[in-house]
């Protein structure tokens, strides 16, 4: 057994869901100065667990992957119960790349699902700050793609790696506060760390973290694939794509919609599609 495994729990909230799998995963590490990663959404009973699994007075630092509130929503609480500071990158529209900011500042692509607004961190964190006690050590990475402040923490061998990979599914991107050119950039970096497994905070522990990052990139190459062959047929918007190109659930289509977008923008870019006005939600894109 590993150091992480000794000194590790998991508790998982009940929120369910087809974007959050079985719940948020939220991870205890350390026996007498414990690290609660994730503190997930603001439900009385998953705060509950929570202490009644660190035991009283032994909560030193609340790390907080990203403000999506089924990650962030619980750490106020909890940091006002425990006296616990609470750790992140930044308030919730912090860490965007310039594309997104301006796209948001043009206000046409919606976006912001989930996000927590009222999220700001005790202690903001830059990429490669070091979070450490007696017991354990902690790197955060700065990891956007799926969220602009998204952070993964490493300790030892293993990654925390938030929503930015899981090992059930692929993650949504939905701008302006996901970005598909960061996402590539983040999973090249997370293959290139080399850690032995990773733990998402949605679903079971990813063991062979190279096969399911290279996995995830060909994914997103695929559908940008399939987007270029759709749009070499005739002009369409984010949502005649997602309903060309996915099998899916009508309720999982607004969240393929967004995904749709993200590869959108990332071809906008590049110069591969383009739109005659603002680049918006409902915006008819054409190959060029």
């Amino acid at each position: 057994m590993t150091s992480v495994e000794k000194a590790l729990r998991v508790i998982t909230a009940n929120n369910p869901s087809p974007l959050t799998g079985p719940g948020t995963n939220t991870f205890l590490l350390g026996h007498e100065r414990i690290a609660v990663i994730d503190p997930g959404p603001d439900l009385p009973e998953h705060r509950e667990a929570i202490l009644a699994a660190a035991g009283a007075g032994r909560i030193s630092h609340i790390l907080v992957t990203h403000a999506h509130l089924d990650h962030s929503e619980g750490a106020r609480a909890l940091a006002q119960t425990t006296g616990a500071p609470i750790l992140g990158f930044g308030p919730a529209e912090s860490g965007r790349s310039a594309v997104m900011e301006r796209l948001a500042r043009e206000g046409a692509i919606d976006g912001g699902e989930g996000l927590d607004r009222d999220f700001a961190p005790d202690i903001p964190l830059a990429d490669g700050a070091v979070i450490e006690t007696d017991e354990w050590r902690l790197t955060a990475i700065h990891t956007p793609g799926h969220f602009a402040g998204h952070l993964a923490f490493r300790h030892d061998e293993t990654i925390f790696c938030g929503d930015v990979v899981m090992g059930w599914s692929s993650t949504i991107i939905s701008p302006p506060d996901g970005d598909l050119a960061d996402y590539f950039r983040t999973l090249a970096r997370l293959a290139s760390a080399g850690a032995s497994q990773l733990l998402p905070a949605h679903g079971e522990a990813i063991h062979d973290p190279a096969a399911r990052l290279a996995e995830l990139a060909a994914h997103r190459r695929e559908r940008t694939a399939q987007i270029l062959a759709a749009l070499s047929r005739s002009p369409a918007t984010a949502e005649n794509l997602a309903q060309q190109i996915y099998e899916i659930p009508p309720a999982l289509l607004p969240a393929a919609t967004r995904n749709v977008l993200a590869h959108l923008i990332a071809l906008h870019e590049l110069g591969a599609v383009s739109t005659p006005g603002l680049i918006a939600s409902d915006a008819i894109f054409s190959a060029r």
